[in-house]
């Protein structure tokens, strides 16, 4: 602590608290959904105001510190050691306008709460998988919804305006009129052009979905895969699906049928009558007996239930990859990765069938390089530093099968905390036209770089 900067200059100017190491309150105030990636700033702020986060960024960057945010703490690339670290919890809130049907979200609620407070009201929000990601780290990735995404696009298309702090210390209310160049940019670079406060997001009118999981014994992988594949192309947009490869663990929060079980977790979703939905789901059922099925006509709050995701923090390793085509050859080498005589170690490994309103383009340009990806790629295996080595062995192994089929760009909210950490790694993920048009925003806004402690878009 002795070459940083008097933080109790910092700590007069805000409402919220300050940690730094060893004070109690800092390891909460670091906590993140990943326990592998732990958080280790030299000073916590834990804003409860805009101006709270104004005066952190102004401190920052005139003390030449970077600045991290903590959203929901699903993905952080980087530690933040030595490091300004901000987080939003105590600004909270999610309000809900139910007749221009629009959510204004502060700070960094869970989704959980955002599909809540929308459902009230008979709408619904652009969220993902898990109820347990923050909202707007989530929609400042683009985020794809495995409920609306198909039949609506990708979140960020939704969103109308944004509040953010720049490195300048200024908060600016940014939408496509007022500033198109930052509103582009934002939508898209993740946490690479301010703090952002809040998010004015419209809502669906969607009050339920058709949907959830039949697991099929995991020894049916190569039987089922070229089924699901066929069954995937043939759907309308207003419904979804994806399939996972699992092997799961003793957990007592698990159906009893899916403890300690090795099972093909197919997930379905459709925006609409029940009745069609259960025509949609015609060809698998006629696969036969299942380990569970959970479809059901579902109130929207409960959509997070369709994919089932952990919802307690918990040590992971993940890699994700696009994929451009689900040919016989691919799906042979998803069976010799996952099957069941593999010796995958993973819980997970997942392929999403996308395309639908996802390949089209927004009314207001992004910053989103995925449209056109066909299907993604996700796969993750549980286990702390000790058993990294091998997680990130076989992940690694998964991704260089999979490659000869691979997108050339990917979904930013699928990358993982040990990829695309140099410029040129990064330019790959974006493309090269779009990462350009990026740097010249974030050259604009944040010339020193003080938003760095992430997947970080510079001039590679």
């Amino acid at each position: 602590m002795n070459d940083l900067p008097d933080v109790n200059v910092l700590r007069d100017q805000l409402t919220g608290p300050l940690f730094v190491p060893g004070d109690p309150g800092y390891d909460d105030e670091c906590a993140t959904f990943n326990l592998n990636t732990p958080l280790a700033p030299a000073i916590a702020v834990g804003a409860a105001t805009p101006d709270d986060v104004r005066n952190a960024v102004r401190f920052a960057a005139i003390n030449g510190l970077a600045v991290a945010v903590r959203g929901g703490g699903h993905l952080q690339p980087r530690s933040g050691v030595g490091q300004l670290l901000l987080t939003l919890d105590r600004m909270n809130s999610v309000r809900i306008d139910p007749v221009r049907a629009t959510a204004r979200i502060t700070g960094t609620p869970r989704w959980s709460q955002v599909t809540s407070a929308a459902s009230e009201h008979g709408l619904a929000a652009m969220n993902g998988s898990s109820p347990t990601v923050g909202a707007i780290g989530y929609l400042l990735g683009g985020g794809m919804s495995p409920v609306l995404g198909r039949p609506f696009g990708y979140a960020s298309d939704h969103i109308l305006s944004i509040d953010v702090v720049t490195a300048d210390g200024e908060l600016r209310q940014v939408t496509g009129t007022s500033d198109p160049d930052l509103f582009f940019a934002l939508r898209g670079s993740k946490g690479n052009l301010g703090v952002v406060t809040a998010v004015d997001l419209a809502l669906q009118p969607v009050r339920t979905v058709y949907g959830g999981g039949l697991w099929f014994a995991g020894e049916r992988l190569a039987e089922i895969l070229p089924v699901w594949r066929d069954f995937a192309a043939a759907l309308p947009d207003a419904a979804t699906t994806s399939i996972a490869v699992q092997r799961l663990p003793a957990a007592p929060e698990l159906p009893e049928p899916l403890r300690a079980a090795f099972v093909l977790h197919l997930r379905f979703a459709y925006v609409g009558p029940a009745a069609e939905g259960e025509r949609l789901l015609a060809p698998l059922r006629v696969l036969g007996p299942v380990v569970l099925d959970t479809i059901t006509d579902l109130p929207y709050a409960d959509s997070g239930t369709i994919h089932h995701d952990p919802d307690l923090p918990l040590p992971y390793f993940d890699r994700s990859l696009g994929l451009r085509e689900l040919s016989d050859g691919t799906l042979a080498a998803l069976v010799e990765l996952t099957g069941p005589g593999s010796d995958c170690p993973l819980v997970s490994a997942e392929i999403r069938a996308l395309g639908g309103a996802l390949d089209r383009p927004p009314a207001a340009p992004d910053a989103v390089p995925s449209r056109g990806l066909p299907f993604q790629f996700f796969a993750f295996g549980v286990g702390g530093p000790d058993e990294a080595q091998l997680m990130q062995g076989y992940l690694a192994r998964c991704v260089d099968v999979l490659s000869p089929w691979a997108f050339p760009r990917r979904m930013v909210n699928f990358v993982s905390p040990e990829e695309a950490l140099t410029p040129r790694s990064l330019r790959e993920v974006y493309g090269a036209e779009l990462y350009d048009r990026i740097v010249a925003v974030k050259e604009k806004y944040d010339p020193d770089n003080v938003f760095r402690n992430n997947h970080n878009i510079v001039r590679a």
